[in-house]
């Protein structure tokens, strides 16, 4: 009856047609008929041995009944996939747009989202200011860690022991030093910062991630999240960057792709050492010579070519910024566009300086334009929503659910960070960390 009901709502007009022996409109390729008034296949298996419920199911056209029998279905063969539920359906019903429907049904179905859960996405934001603003090499820096190595630790009985690279790259020219770490200590971290300092000159602004990155217990950085997340240890690396007016940025929690600069910079770092070192345990000084030589080989990859011509096989680097900057630098004149015979051998090279700078705003940063991923603006997350928070220590079907209980949305007002609520703890993640649950109110809001 309930079938009936429906097809009288939707194909009226080919009822009546069917029954008049007329060709219908839209499903004329089944050859439907009536039959105590349901409208059922006719097709050309009439003389199978299958049952006649198999051989001339019932037309189901698209409706919200169609949805639960379907749901029905999905849930009484154990939440079967698309195929195995389509040929569960065909032995009584023959549903129009099968496969669309079936899929619809399927993505709303909670139990299997939470086997494989679908992360959300954001429109890619705009780069800010400090990536595409000229400046000194290294006064916009971002630190991140890598490691554990094994290094050498005495001559005649050495001992191996665990040792870690702090990675510091230039947020604007993309230039690295790297800093051998002998522990995850607080005087560690800052004596490697002083030595960077002292070396590249104070920055102005350093960024980097709050290590909980590092919060899975299997992870060999564990030690790195605690460390970070210690108050005693943030009190004296703050003490530290405030009496050198450093401004430290933190990026939200468990969101590398905020820090892809640096991220990326560790990965280099890693792709060198590990094909250089092998099993090979160094000693604290090898260790420091290699790193040397490694950062050397990573501040001469190219940025861009100098220019279009085949023949000029010259192209900038970030050792070209490195390369005679003082550690205090003063301003100085431009030299742009002056005739080099007129110039000291010092404004010489601040005049090749300027060159670089122009060609890293003329054919860097053009560079930097297109959008590679995430080109499409989505719908913005919104307070109350149930999203599942990825664990990557436990399988999806264990992940927790949470509420979002507070966005942040950007200058170009797309939120891409929320706060969420789970059990009685808020975290603070990026958008791409949750999947947004297939229920009625997370699609009603979401799609608004």
């Amino acid at each position: 009856m309930i079938v009936i009901i429906v097809q009288q709502q939707v194909l009226l007009d080919d009822i009546i047609r069917a029954k008049k022996g007329e060709p219908c409109n839209k499903i004329s390729n089944l050859s439907p008929f009536v039959q105590d008034n349901a409208l059922r296949v006719g097709g050309r298996i009439s003389k199978s041995r299958l049952p006649f419920e198999s051989k001339h199911q019932y037309i189901l056209p698209h409706h919200p009944i169609t949805d639960l029998i379907i749901r029905a279905y999905h849930e009484e063969n154990l939440h079967v996939g698309p195929s195995g539920l389509l040929s569960a359906l065909r032995h009584r019903f023959w549903v129009l747009g099968s496969r669309s429907a079936i899929r619809k049904v399927i993505r709303g179905c909670v139990r299997c989202f939470r086997v494989r859960p679908k992360g959300l996405t954001q429109y890619m934001g705009n780069l800010p200011q400090y990536r595409i603003t000229p400046s000194a090499p290294f006064k916009i820096t971002g630190v991140d860690y890598a490691g554990p190595f094994l290094v050498k630790q005495g001559t005649r009985k050495p001992i191996i022991i665990k040792a870690y690279v702090a990675v510091f790259v230039c947020m604007v020219t993309k230039s690295v030093h790297l800093e051998l770490v002998s522990d995850l200590t607080t005087a560690a971290f800052i004596a490697a910062l002083q030595r960077f300092v002292s070396r590249r000159g104070i920055v102005r602004e350093l960024h980097s991630d709050n290590a909980t990155n590092f919060h899975g217990t299997k992870n060999e950085l564990h030690e790195l999240y605690r460390l970070f997340r210690d108050n005693v240890t943030i009190h004296k690396i703050e003490s530290f960057c405030n009496g050198r007016e450093i401004y430290w940025s933190f990026i939200p929690p468990d969101a590398p792709e905020f820090g892809g600069l640096w991220e990326a910079a560790v990965k280099s770092t890693k792709f060198h050492l590990k094909r250089i070192l092998k099993q090979t345990p160094l000693t604290f000084e090898e260790f420091s010579t290699l790193l040397s030589q490694v950062e050397a080989i990573l501040n001469s990859r190219p940025l861009f070519a100098l220019s279009e011509d085949p023949t000029d096989i010259e192209v900038i680097t970030p050792s070209h910024y490195l390369i005679g900057r003082p550690l205090t630098a003063i301003p100085e004149p431009s030299y742009e566009g002056m005739n080099p015979n007129r110039l000291s051998r010092w404004q010489l090279l601040q005049q090749m300086r300027e060159h670089f700078w122009k060609a890293w705003t003329r054919d860097y940063l053009s560079s930097l334009q297109p959008r590679n991923k995430n080109c499409i603006r989505m719908p913005n997350v919104q307070p109350d929503m149930i999203v599942l928070v990825e664990d990557k220590n436990l399988p999806p079907q264990s992940w927790k659910l949470g509420r979002i209980i507070k966005v942040y949305p950007g200058e170009d007002n797309i939120v891409r960070a929320v706060d969420v609520r789970v059990g009685n703890i808020i975290f603070r993640r990026p958008i791409t960390k949750l999947s947004l649950l297939p229920i009625e109110n997370n699609l009603t809001n979401y799609s608004k």
